[in-house]
């Protein structure tokens, strides 16, 4: 994807930051490239790869 911006004047007066998202670019100014990138910080041994446990039901009437 190929896209143009021309850059204007701007001024910034304040910015209120009230949360992130776990993707989230926040930029003023100018870049030449802006390149994605995703980590996966669970630890192996925590991964859990295949069908479920079958859980019990939950009691009736305790």
């Amino acid at each position: 994807m190929n896209f143009y911006v021309e850059n204007k004047e701007i001024a910034i007066g304040r910015v209120d930051i009230l949360g992130v998202s776990a993707s989230s670019v926040f930029l003023i100014g100018d870049t030449e490239v802006i390149t994605c990138s995703s980590i996966f910080d669970t630890p192996p041994e925590s991964l859990i790869v295949g069908r479920r446990p079958q859980l019990p039901p939950p009691s009736q009437g305790d």
